[in-house]
C-alpha cells in the first residue's frame, strides 16, 4: 500500500534528478566552451600581432601616435577618412589610393582606435575627433586639401568644413551619413559587445560570418591583413566609446550645413537601402552648396571597394568643372 502511493512522488524525484543532471552538464559543457575560446582568442591574439605588418608612418598627436599613410605626388591633396568601425583604413581604401595616387598626393588618417594608431580615453565627441584629425595633419604640414570621408565621416567632415574652412577646398562625401537619418537614437549594446571582446566570441563571429570582400580586387594577402587587423581593434574601448557618441554627435551635427561656396560632391550608393530616403537625404544636402552634386553607383555602402574608377573619374571631372567656372 505504501509502495504505491509512494511510487509517483518516487518518480517525480527520480525526474527532477535527471533534469538536474542534465542541466549541469548543458552547464558544464557552456563553461568549457567558453574557456576554450577565451584561450584559443587569447593565443590567436598573440600569434596575429607578430604577423601584422606595419604601413604607413605615426604621426605625434595629442600625446599619442596616430597612423598615416601617403601615398601619390601629385598636386592636389586629398585626405580620406574612414567609416566607423573599419579596422584598417589604409588597407580598406586601397582600390581608391590606387586610382587617385596618379594624380593626386592621398592622405589616409587612420583616427584613434583605427588600424595601426594608439587608443584614447578622450571621449570621441565630433569636436575631439576632428581636432585631432587637423594636429595630424598639421605635423605634417598639409594645409590645403580636399576632404574625402567615408560613411560616419559625413557627421565629423561637415564639423571640419566649417572648424577649418580655409584649408579644405572641396568635400566628398562616399556613403556618407547625413544628420537627419533615422536610427541613431538606437540604444547600442555596448555591456554585450565588451564581452564579446573579453570572451573571444567576437573571434567566433567573425570567422562565422560571410567574407566582407567577395566581389573585390582585394588580393589575399591584404585581405588578411585586413582580418586581424578587425580582430585586434573590433569592439576596443575607444570604438565603443565612439559608438555610445553617436546620438549626441549626429544630433549636434542637425545645426551645421555645408558652407554654400564649398563644393560638394557626393556619391552614394543605391545598394545601400538601409537608411530611409537615403538619396533624397544627400540631395537636400547637396543643396546646401552652390557647387553640390549627388552622384548615384550601382554599388553598397562601401562604394570604394568596387568603384573606385567611377568615383576618381567623376572627382577629375567635377574638380575640373570648377577650375573653368570658378
Amino acid at each position: 500500500m505504501n509502495t504505491k502511493e509512494e511510487s509517483p512522488i518516487k518518480r517525480k524525484h527520480t525526474w527532477f534528478k535527471l533534469l538536474a543532471k542534465g542541466m549541469g552538464a548543458v552547464a558544464v559543457a557552456i563553461l568549457l566552451f567558453l574557456v576554450i575560446v577565451f584561450i584559443v582568442n587569447g593565443v590567436c591574439n598573440q600569434l596575429e600581432q607578430r604577423k601584422i605588418e606595419t604601413y604607413g608612418q605615426l604621426v605625434p598627436v595629442d600625446g599619442k601616435h596616430m597612423n598615416v599613410l601617403i601615398e601619390g605626388q601629385g598636386k592636389e591633396t586629398i585626405v580620406l577618412l574612414p567609416g566607423y568601425g573599419t579596422a584598417a583604413p589604409a588597407l580598406d581604401f586601397k582600390p581608391l589610393i590606387e586610382e587617385l595616387s596618379p594624380n593626386y598626393k592621398v592622405i589616409v588618417i587612420e583616427p584613434f582606435g583605427y588600424g595601426l594608431s594608439d587608443g584614447t580615453e578622450k571621449e570621441r565627441t565630433t569636436e575631439n575627433i576632428t581636432h585631432e584629425i587637423h594636429e595630424a595633419l598639421q605635423r605634417l604640414n598639409i594645409d590645403r586639401y580636399i576632404l574625402m570621408g567615408h560613411s560616419i565621416a559625413g557627421i565629423y567632415g561637415l564639423d571640419y568644413v566649417n572648424t577649418y574652412r580655409s584649408e579644405v577646398s572641396a568635400f566628398v562625401g562616399i556613403d556618407s551619413s547625413v544628420p537627419q537619418q533615422e536610427g541613431m537614437d538606437t540604444e547600442f549594446p555596448i555591456r554585450t559587445f565588451k564581452f564579446l571582446r573579453a570572451s573571444g566570441l567576437a573571434r567566433l563571429v567573425v570567422k562565422l560570418s560571410p567574407d566582407p570582400y567577395v566581389n573585390t580586387t582585394f588580393d589575399e594577402q591584404t585581405k588578411k591583413q585586413m582580418n586581424m587587423l578587425l580582430l585586434k581593434n573590433m569592439n576596443n574601448s575607444t570604438l565603443l566609446n565612439e559608438m555610445e557618441h553617436f546620438y549626441t554627435n549626429f544630433t549636434s551635427a542637425q545645426k551645421e550645413t555645408f558652407p554654400t561656396t564649398l563644393p560638394v560632391l557626393l556619391f552614394v550608393g543605391l545598394k545601400d537601402t538601409s537608411v530611409k530616403d537615403w538619396v533624397p537625404l544627400h540631395e537636400e544636402q547637396a543643396k546646401q552648396s552652390h557647387d553640390g552634386k549627388v552622384i548615384t553607383l550601382d554599388a553598397s555602402h562601401y562604394i570604394h571597394h568596387t568603384k573606385s574608377k567611377d568615383m576618381v573619374q567623376q572627382l577629375t571631372l567635377f574638380m575640373d568643372n570648377l577650375k573653368l567656372h570658378p
